[in-house]
């Protein structure tokens, strides 16, 4: 890290709940070590442009209940050619940093990997993603706020669904993963979720058979139905699903309303301690990794192996909703 240790905090890719908590803890456990923070102005594009921002302690004050992030984010495939790569090492150069604390998805671990490749830079990422598809963490930050607030919605739909005797498709974020569906599906009572990783449970003349049979063999007054994005939209399947079965259908997306809110306090906690490790990662001249909680220990996975590998949707989970919903 040299004579005058200075490090740069980034978020990148899409927002959630639980970075501001994160850019904290980064900011202040590197303080505390006594040294110099760069905050990094929208990701990668941020990098690239030279957009820094000095960060005190007070700058991170009463960020940790808010959702988003201060420094701001940005989708930047520019990122993936060398020559935008060099300019932003540049930058880096010029501000004499030497550890990166990059904050996001897969695609935010992804240039992660190829900064650690290409400088001698300690580069640490910290998963962040509603999602919930980064391998290397059983958890990544937000995924528990987004199932929270997705679940009051669903808690709410439940009660006009059981007045009007209807079912109800609720289709929630997840383009490859389905994370937030099948853990709202679960949470929420509901009767079946439809997910990209069971491309079966999009079948919909066997969903609709199966949720006219449990309505008429339970009795019940009405059914909700989770859609990842990914997997199946709402409106086209609520749709078909009342042409086979006869009964009303009805659609509702949440669309980005899953993004915001403030962080719950599992994912406070969860990027406080991540937060941290990243930057004892740095201190101890970690490069080209991701630190994790696995089973509810700090681990770091080389992001090689995030990039070869999956973070796989619980299929135990999957099977239990099918028992729960009889």
């Amino acid at each position: 890290m040299g004579e005058e240790p200075r490090i740069a905090v980034l978020t990148s890719g899409g927002d959630s709940p639980g970075m501001n908590a994160c850019i904290r803890s980064v900011t202040r456990c590197a303080l505390s070590r006594g040294w110099r923070v760069w905050g990094v102005r929208d990701g990668y594009r941020g990098l690239v442009e030279g957009r820094f921002a000095d960060l005190e302690s007070r700058d991170v004050g009463g960020i940790i209940d808010r959702g988003g992030t201060i420094l701001g984010t940005s989708r930047f495939p520019e990122f993936l050619r060398a020559e935008a790569r060099g300019r932003a090492y540049d930058r880096l150069g010029e501000k004499g940093v030497g550890g990166l604390v990059a904050i996001g998805g897969n695609g935010t671990a992804a240039g992660a990997l190829d900064v650690s490749r290409e400088t001698k830079l300690a580069v640490v990422c910290v998963p962040a993603s509603i999602d919930n598809d980064v391998y290397g963490t059983d958890n990544s930050i937000g995924f528990d706020t987004a199932v929270n607030t997705a679940l009051g919605a669903v808690d709410k739909l439940r009660q006009t669904a059981d007045s009007h005797h209807r079912i109800f498709f609720v289709e929630v974020m997840g383009r490859k993963s389905g994370a937030i569906a099948l853990e709202v599906a679960l949470a929420g009572g509901a009767e079946a979720a439809v997910v990209p990783e069971i491309p079966a449970s999009a079948e919909l003349t066997s969903l609709a058979e199966r949720l006219k049979l449990n309505l008429k063999r339970s009795r019940k007054k009405s059914a909700l139905v989770i859609c990842a994005e990914g997997a199946a939209r709402a409106e086209d399947t609520a749709r078909e699903v009342e042409s086979l079965t006869g009964i009303e259908c009805r659609a509702t997306v949440l669309g980005h309303l899953q993004r915001g809110g403030a962080p719950t306090s599992y994912d406070r906690n969860l990027a406080a301690r991540l937060g941290w490790a990243a930057v004892e990662a740095v201190a101890r001249g970690k490069s080209g990794v991701i630190v994790g909680l696995v089973s509810n220990d700090i681990r770091r996975t080389s992001l090689e192996e995030v990039a070869a590998r999956e973070h796989h949707l619980n299929r135990r989970g999957y099977d239990l909703l099918e028992t729960l919903s009889l």
